[in-house]
């Protein structure tokens, strides 16, 4: 599966200035890792937000999202956002800041 390549650009310019943030081939997409833990994603036109068990239901509340399910097994603690909710740089902003925040709380690997 191809994905959105303008989005994984816009998610490069305002993450990979930090030098914890990696970027990855995964998913038949692309991830950022923070620390090497996976923070978000690009899958499809989509972008993919890890943001923990405990946050899951709020995120899951804003416009935009569902349960992250690529197996048919849905992953708690992720979510995916339609990529037409990330089309402000604000509204992707706020949601790469809380994948990396995330991200950021769990041991390095």
């Amino acid at each position: 599966m191809a994905y959105d390549e303008g989005l994984a650009e816009r998610i490069r310019e305002r993450l990979l200035a930090d030098p914890a943030v990696t970027e990855k081939k995964m998913f038949g997409g692309v991830a950022f890792l923070y620390d090497g833990n996976m923070a978000v994603g690009v899958t499809g036109d989509d972008l993919m937000v890890r943001v923990g068990p405990d946050a899951t239901d709020t995120a899951l509340a804003r416009p935009g999202t569902r349960v992250f399910d690529m197996t048919g097994r849905p992953m708690r603690g992720w979510i995916v956002v339609d990529g037409a909710a990330v089309a402000e740089d604000d509204a992707l902003g706020a949601w790469l800041d809380e994948g990396r925040a995330f991200a950021a709380s769990l041991p390095p690997k």
